[in-house]
């Protein structure tokens, strides 16, 4: 296995940190496997602990090369931590040979905040506001597909994780944020940071999975995504379980509070269902 930290910036903790299965010299030495990264939540402030390695190696035991990004947190100045994603997905395609990456199936794998993320270059990579703001082609920094866990979708007060809003796009200037606004064609930075009004037909394949029972991001985050995404004609297979709090990560004993909290059978199954629907895409 390929495991080590690679810094994506310099002077600033923008990392990624790999899990590159090893090839058998005898039986699949050019062997090509997708690659998840996992970006985990935090509402763009922290990071969440259960949402980063035991997702990585999770995704080993399915058979994906896997990574984990960490990027930029609060205070900054949209669009930074979306600048650092298209960087580590970039980084990605430029190591594809040398870690046995099949460069056309890179799936961004976001929880909460980080499903937010995932989603957001799912919006934008092709755009010419991205590129000018990275230095970066579409082609380099396109996400294949996304697995989207309880995402925060909407700036729709009504239904947002405002923490997560305010975190984004708290500190960004009026003039720039009337230059980016004018740029994707919205009327504010709350409309630009909202997924479900930003669907183009280069939105990636989506799965996509959430509870009713999520408090702190609404499952109508991603009923409006998923509805989105079907006006839109794009490929999406969406799971809206019944129990299960926000943050489940695995759903697992793996991933679950000191008090077992965390952990439904029902959601834990949602790893698998990513793998059935990703062959079949």
């Amino acid at each position: 296995m390929i495991h080590e930290t690679l810094k994506l910036k310099k002077n600033k903790d923008i990392s990624l940190t790999t899990y590159i299965l090893d090839n058998y010299p005898k039986f699949s030495a050019e062997r090509k496997r997708p690659l998840v990264l996992v970006i985990p939540g935090g509402g763009y402030s922290h990071f969440g602990q259960r949402e980063q390695e035991a997702v990585a190696v999770k995704m080993n035991s399915l058979g994906f090369h896997s990574a984990v990004l960490h990027y930029s947190l609060a205070p900054m100045k949209f669009p930074d931590a979306l600048c650092d994603l298209a960087a580590a997905v970039a980084q990605i395609r430029l190591k594809a040979d040398d870690w046995n990456v099949d460069s056309d199936k890179i799936i961004l794998c976001g929880f909460s905040a980080g499903g937010h993320l995932a989603a957001s270059l799912g919006c934008f990579w092709n755009s010419q506001f991205l590129q000018k703001y990275t230095g970066l082609k579409s082609e380099q920094i396109r996400p294949d597909y996304l697995c989207l866990c309880y995402p925060v979708v909407t700036a729709d007060k009504k239904y947002c994780h405002e923490g997560s809003i305010q975190n984004v796009i708290g500190s960004i200037s009026e003039d720039k944020a009337a230059e980016i606004c004018k740029s994707l064609n919205q009327k504010t930075m709350r409309d630009v940071i909202s997924i479900e009004k930003n669907i183009t037909s280069d939105f990636p394949p989506a799965f996509i999975w959430h509870t009713l029972a999520d408090e702190a991001v609404p499952a109508k985050n991603t009923l409006l995504l998923a509805d989105a995404l079907y006006e839109n004609k794009i490929e999406c297979e969406y799971h809206l379980f019944n129990r299960g709090k926000h943050a489940l990560a695995l759903a697992t004993k793996e991933t679950a509070n000191p008090d077992g909290t965390n952990a439904e059978y029902e959601c834990s199954l949602w790893p698998e269902l990513f793998k059935n629907w990703f062959e079949g895409v």
